[in-house]
């Protein structure tokens, strides 16, 4: 944003809806997949302060689990979002660090944070009288 810049986005943003017959695959759900999933996000969030290895972001991110890290940072490294080193020590050295891509992608995760902190209150008042009238549904 422009230090000039002075509008204020009131509406939704124009988006086209994936699955348009002239638009059947733009390639969000493809990109969703890997970066709207949790662990994707927060690894992506632990690797922004730099390369960290392997168990320093298991201790970094509360509640995953080994096998769930593993698949993350592969995916994430198949995609070209994080970069996987091998330091040639015994026992072999491994560390973790954003590609340029994955740098890329740091400012949507900051927005998309900021956006939670703004309306965490709203979302957490708006699930309270949801549930408050649908007291059977098992939506939580």
């Amino acid at each position: 944003m422009s230090v000039t810049h002075t509008d204020v986005t009131a509406g939704p943003a124009a988006l086209e809806p994936c699955g348009q017959p002239d638009h059947p695959d733009c390639g969000i759900r493809d990109v969703l997949d890997r970066v709207g999933d949790k662990w994707s996000v927060l690894v992506i969030v632990e690797l922004v302060n730099g390369a960290r290895r392997f168990r320093q972001l298991q201790r970094a991110i509360d509640g995953i689990s080994q096998r769930m890290l593993t698949l993350t940072v592969r995916r994430l490294e198949r995609d070209g979002l994080v970069m996987r080193t091998v330091y040639p020590t015994v026992p072999a050295q491994v560390d973790y660090r954003l590609t340029e891509t994955g740098a890329s992608l740091t400012h949507l995760v900051k927005a998309l944070a900021d956006w939670s902190l703004e309306h965490r209150d709203t979302i957490a008042q708006a699930r309270q009288a949801y549930d408050a009238q649908h007291p059977d549904n098992e939506i939580r």
